[in-house]
């Protein structure tokens, strides 16, 4: 056996000697990370198994230890000690014995919240799509979404900054012909969309057309490229994307629908 390979055997017999010496000291810890809503995070805390004192030993905010006092059933971890500000990244490191366990009664006090207000929003003369806020406390991503075919589509997404203060944002839109309209949403963790007012832009991109209705190889758009679904006759989806032609040589003999530009047509295919 080599020398170095030895001396790496070696090396990973003492680290797991290390791990186990560690758990014989009976340390265990729970991890909470999120962001700072200006509320506080409570612990259930029980006996340790023995019968002898709590099972949480101590409690780190950001890696400082607090001094909130823990030798109780219950307890809190009070943020405000820790000169956090709305949106400040946090993370709580719980260390306690292994053989019991803390309970974090409210952890969703962690998670970002939707609380954006639109302060203005418009669509720019170049085709994008500004949009100011206030009030956020946490970041959270941004859909875009444009309004198509009887329904809003997601047409991108801009990462949050999360902070209270002012926030822009842009994001580059591709206007179908005549008048558009695009909103932006955030969904939380209580899985309930925060969506804004939509805003209206006229476009004077020219309208598109398609040829032909009936194919064996490819949807000609005439007008430009343009953003487009095909559903077959079932509903399903069966191809979406953006530009000035589709291959449809792959699909299924039949008819389908298709969703292009600020219209819906249908074509079959041969």
């Amino acid at each position: 056996m080599a020398v170095a390979e030895m001396k790496t055997r070696l090396l990973l017999v003492l680290s797991c000697f290390i791990l186990l010496s560690l758990n014989g000291f009976g340390q265990a810890m729970i991890l909470l990370e999120g962001t700072y809503q200006g509320k506080n995070v409570y612990v259930q805390n029980p006996f340790a198994s023995n019968g002898v004192g709590f099972c949480v030993y101590e409690v780190r905010v950001n890696d400082n230890v607090t001094t909130d006092e823990i030798g109780s059933n219950a307890f809190e971890i009070d943020l405000r000690n820790h000169n956090l500000k709305p949106g400040d990244a946090v993370s709580i490191k719980i260390f306690h014995k292994d053989d019991c366990k803390p309970k974090v009664l409210n952890p969703e006090v962690l998670r970002a919240k939707s609380t954006y207000e639109i302060v203005d929003m418009q669509v720019t003369s170049d085709e994008v799509l500004k949009w100011v806020t206030k009030g956020e406390q946490g970041k959270l991503t941004y859909v875009i979404e444009q309004y198509r075919w009887n329904k809003w589509v997601k047409i991108g997404e801009v990462e949050g900054v999360g902070t209270p203060g002012n926030n822009t944002y842009t994001f580059k839109v591709t206007p179908h012909s005549g008048e558009n309209k695009f909103r932006v949403k955030q969904v939380d963790y209580t899985n309930q969309p925060r969506i804004s007012k939509s805003v209206t832009f006229m476009s004077n991109r020219k309208e598109i057309t398609f040829y032909p209705t009936k194919t064996d190889k490819e949807i000609i758009f005439d007008g430009g490229e343009t953003m487009y679904e095909i559903f077959d006759q079932y509903g399903v989806i069966v191809k979406k994307g953006f530009g000035s032609k589709i291959d449809v040589s792959s699909l299924p003999k039949g008819g389908y629908f298709l969703n292009y530009d600020n219209k819906q047509g249908q074509f079959f295919k041969k």
